[in-house]
């Protein structure tokens, strides 16, 4: 039998303020299988932006360098094992070992998606090394293949075990809980349709961040003298406060007692209000301005030893509260298999009705040895399948459980996020077939789907290989839906097809969570390189991938017939639109439908089952709230209206402008007539532009494209400044009496040039070279030659600005065009259009400009350069905090977070839903996951619910009534 070990993660932080993680160890040799393993220290915990930039959004730079510096080991390499690898691998900590000395068999084949069948009789661990190294060739990864001791676990911060007697775990964790530092332990066991997850961090673990969120802020108003005070916040956006909440002040006018950066607790929190538990009536007289921001002070855990949280589990962690009485049961369960295991050295066999009676009278002894403490009640039957199916490792509970405890190692590895404290139980007993099984059915057939035969029967085997699926997405969650349906043996068969389809193709961005995808793939389609990569996984899948964008427009060919064929579609999607055509093309059809999302470290599920629950687009979230443009424009008062303004100039000046030229200049003509046809203020703005382009800001060698830039420079932050501070003083009052420049208002201040300034020469660099792209001039060697590119700055003659009387600016929240119209735009329109004509005689035969596109996942291309260069600067007019260049990417880039964890398990949970849909079962749930709580360590941080029930609605073109 399998020597059972199974794992744990640990890693502390010895005092509040100490926010580095302790330094990596390296294994030692002699407990490697290979003597050449590169020494671990060598690594430089360099991080690679364009590739791990999704990564970056959820865990920040000084978590992804702890992740960077940690060593870890995994032991047990069936599926669950091989999940938790994969996803640490792509996570990029500094190394993985591998443990298991076990050999491949053909039930490892219904989870492990590294192995295949000539894989049979090698080592599990060594078969796993060669697929997993190419998901990143960072990580070092290495195999213990023989018997491991409690002092090899020193060389790790965190440890994991998915297949370990009780009695070793014991041993293992006792040891890595008293090390110093402690060892994060993980030990985790996938059982059929159960699961667990212990936690033990060590004695004291310091959580240095318990959300991940970004501190919630505040626009201060108003502040009384009073005990307590009373602060009130400007109603621009709702108060995220809590009471008990720690905050701090900063740029308090009059009241400056608050700005000593102390932080202060609030109570009586309301969405534009909240009191300070502080007398303020002997502070100076509250004048205006003011920022308050969530202070998020560290959070000390003590973790009990398993050999103590055993006996004493304290409060489960509850995921699904229609199964209140699970986990307490489930507890007993995992002990009592334990115990049969370790007494007949063997698993039960499923559908065996002695060994499930066996493993019951072994949990009722275990549950009278409690004392007051036992259980009153045992649910036998929810034994009896436990039992029954425990030697499996089903493939959606590896995913799902591999994603969490891949989680937890992060979290113990670099203190961010809340850990799991410190037992999780689950189970998705309602995903088993609504008529009873036959011990005959759960026979095992030597193939390699016997682990799922053994639990759902071999009938519900051969509905999943004839299945006809539709899967719409081949990124992230596409890439762990495809693995998934491969080993669940899903349309492999003739008789069955998944049809999966993505019109995009493969970036560098995507490899660090999209694992069927490798380097040299970059540039290809996404649908085909996944669908091979699926294939080499499960070669008797039947797929056929499509590079057509599911649409009205594509309805030639996914038609009628394609949509009647299908059992189910399956969601992979990222935008909404996407999603609501899938949705309505499924309720016109009346086809099940799976949907899944990913946010960061949450993720959500929505099963969508015709005449049972309601349709995806039948409840939606609100829309994103949206700046005004006036406040974009003229008054931001936080970085992300400035680079929303950084953004939207960086494709008028290197895109709209760029392509309304080209337009003008392939058919002059017909631009002039579609101005005149148009003839309001936009189409006048639009030819000023395109004059201005071709004729005062026009280009022919690199030194015009640096004036270009020091001139847009003094435009944008200082002429502008000035006209702005000239119609609107720092006194100046409103129509209604009150002072102009109140919050959420910020005064600005104009930016004085200076070559000296490396921030100011960056963003005439960026600004220079990608002008000389759009005429195509080409980029002198010396340009980036800091000293060479301040002298050629400084001899650029800026004119002075003098600020004009009468000026037009915007103040209208309501306003959505900032071009003013005019009674006699029309004759201005044809001014603009003979000058245009005019200058157009001037230039070059076959002269044309090259638009420029934004592209924010290439650092050597300038454009986020640029961008983070003009929103700086605008932040430094109105003396708002900068931010990174990074930082500035994840908000102008419009990144969304994203890490391999969640999306595994909101997979996981999708494919134990598509038992169900497969199966003609109706026992569903919608399942809203977060891979970290923002609450107590008992805080239900995993939710499961009912699905609202649909709605009878009559359907245009079909007979009866469908439900969404």
């Amino acid at each position: 039998m399998l020597p059972r070990k199974r794992g744990v993660d640990a890693g502390e932080v010895q005092d509040l303020h100490n926010k580095a993680p302790r330094p990596a160890a390296p294994a030692p040799a002699q407990h490697q299988d290979k003597d050449d393993r590169p020494d671990m220290a060598a690594r430089a915990p360099e991080i690679d932006e364009d590739l791990h930039s999704r990564q970056l959004a959820v865990y920040g730079r000084e978590t992804m360098k702890r992740l960077f510096g940690s060593n870890v080991l995994v032991s047990g390499l069936q599926g669950l094992g091989a999940e938790i690898a994969k996803n640490l691998v792509l996570a990029g900590v500094k190394s993985v070992t591998l443990h298991d000395d076990g050999k491949v068999d053909l039930w490892d084949l219904s989870s492990n998606f590294f192995l295949s069948e000539k894989d049979v009789g090698q080592n599990r661990a060594q078969a796993c090394v060669p697929k997993l190294q190419e998901l990143n060739n960072a990580v070092i990864i290495s195999t213990i293949t023989g018997d491991l001791t409690k002092e090899q676990l020193s060389n790790f911060q965190a440890v994991v075990f998915t297949d370990i007697s009780i009695e070793k775990a014991v041993e293992f964790d006792d040891y890595c809980h008293s090390h110093q530092p402690p060892i994060a332990f993980i030990k985790s066991e996938v059982c059929g349709l159960f699961g667990s997850v212990f936690c033990d961090f060590g004695p004291e673990f310091t959580v240095l961040d318990v959300d991940g969120e970004e501190p919630h802020t505040g626009i201060v108003a108003s502040i009384s003298n009073d005990n307590p005070a009373l602060v009130s916040c400007v109603d621009d956006e709702r108060l995220e406060f809590q009471d008990g909440d720690l905050v701090i002040f900063s740029e308090v006018h009059g009241m400056t007692e608050l700005n000593d950066g102390k932080p202060r607790k609030i109570k009586s929190a309301r969405p534009y209000s909240f009191t300070l538990e502080e007398d303020t009536t002997s502070y100076g007289t509250y004048i205006r301005g003011g920022i308050v921001t969530q202070v998020k002070p560290p959070k000390v855990l003590k973790f009990k030893t398993l050999k103590e949280a055993i006996k004493e589990p304290g409060e489960f962690l509850m995921s699904d509260f229609s199964k209140f009485d699970h986990p307490p049961l489930l507890h007993l369960a995992f002990q009592a298999l334990d115990k049969f295991r370790t007494e007949l050295l063997r698993f039960p066999i499923a559908g065996s009705a002695d060994d499930a009676q066996k493993l019951i009278d072994f949990a009722i002894s275990i549950n009278e040895s409690l004392g007051e403490s036992k259980l009153e009640e045992i649910d036998k039957k929810l034994l009896q399948h436990f039992a029954s199916g425990s030697r499996a490792v089903l493939n959606p509970m590896a995913a799902m459980f591999g994603g969490i405890v891949g989680q937890e190692v992060v979290k113990a590895c670099s203190g961010k996020f809340h850990p799991l404290y410190q037992f999780f139980y689950f189970d998705s007993v309602e995903s088993l077939p609504v008529e009873p099984l036959e011990a005959s059915d759960l026979k095992p057939e030597n193939s390699r789907y016997d682990a799922q035969i053994s639990v759902f029967g071999a009938k519900l085997q051969k509905k999943l290989e004839q299945s006809k699926i539709f899967m719409v997405g081949s990124g992230a969650l596409g890439c762990e839906f495809l693995k998934n349906l491969a080993l669940m043996g899903i349309s492999c068969c003739e008789n069955g097809k998944l049809t999966v389809t993505d019109d995009d193709v493969i970036e560098k961005s995507n490899l660090s969570r999209q694992f069927l995808f490798r380097d040299w793939n970059i540039g290809q389609p996404k649908s085909t390189v996944a669908a091979t990569a699926a294939v080499a996984i499960n070669p008797k899948l039947h797929v056929e991938a499509l590079q057509n964008r599911a649409s009205p427009e594509t309805e030639n060919v996914f038609n009628d017939a394609f949509w009647e064929s299908l059992d189910a579609v399956v969601n992979a999607l990222d935008n909404v639109t996407a999603r609501m055509y899938i949705d309505s093309r499924c309720v016109y059809f009346q086809k099940p439908l799976l949907e899944s999302g990913t946010l960061g470290a949450k993720c959500n599920t929505q099963m969508v089952i015709p005449h049972l629950t309601e349709n995806y687009g039948a409840s939606r979230d609100p829309p994103e709230k949206q700046a005004p443009m006036c406040t974009v424009h003229s008054f931001p008062h936080n970085i992300d209206h400035c680079l929303t303004w950084a953004r939207s100039e960086f494709e008028g000046l290197l895109e709209k402008t760029p392509t309304e030229v080209n337009a003008f200049l392939s058919n002059p003509s017909g631009y002039a007539t579609a101005a005149r046809t148009a003839g309001d203020a936009q189409a006048r703005d639009q030819l000023e532009r395109v004059i201005e382009c071709l004729d005062r800001d026009k280009c022919e060698t690199f030194q015009d494209c640096i004036t270009w830039a020091r001139l847009k420079f003094e435009d944008y932050f200082a002429n502008r400044v000035k006209q702005l501070t000239f119609t609107f003083p720092e006194d100046a009052m409103t129509s209604s009496g009150a002072p102009f420049w109140s919050a959420p208002k910020r005064f600005p201040r104009p930016l004085e040039f200076s070559s000296a300034d490396p921030s100011h020469l960056n963003f005439l660099l960026a600004a220079s070279i990608l002008r000389a792209e759009t005429f195509g001039i080409p980029i002198p060697d010396w340009a980036k030659n800091p000293k060479k590119l301040a002298e050629a700055v400084d001899k650029v003659i800026v004119p002075d600005f003098q600020p004009k009387q009468g000026v037009k600016i915007e103040t209208d929240e309501k306003a959505t065009n900032l071009s003013s119209a005019s009674v006699d735009d029309a004759a201005v329109i044809e001014e603009l259009i003979a000058k245009l004509e005019a200058i157009s005689k001037t230039l070059a035969p076959g002269f044309h400009m090259n638009p420029i596109q934004f592209e924010k996942d290439d650092d050597t291309n300038f454009h986020m350069d640029l961008i983070a260069g003009f929103a700086n600067m605008r932040a430094r007019n109105y003396s708002i905090p900068e931010v990174d260049k990074l930082k500035a990417k994840f908000i102008a880039g419009r990144i969304i977070p994203a890490i391999a964890t969640s999306t595994a398990m909101a997979t996981g949970l999708v494919c134990l839903e598509l038992y169900k849909v497969l199966a003609g079962g109706t026992r569903l749930k919608t399942t809203g996951t977060h891979l970290q709580t923002s609450q107590s360590p008992s805080s239900p941080w995993r939710s499961l619910c009912h699905p609202r029930q649909s709605s009878t609605r009559t359907c245009p073109g079909l007979c009866g009534t469908a439900g969404p």
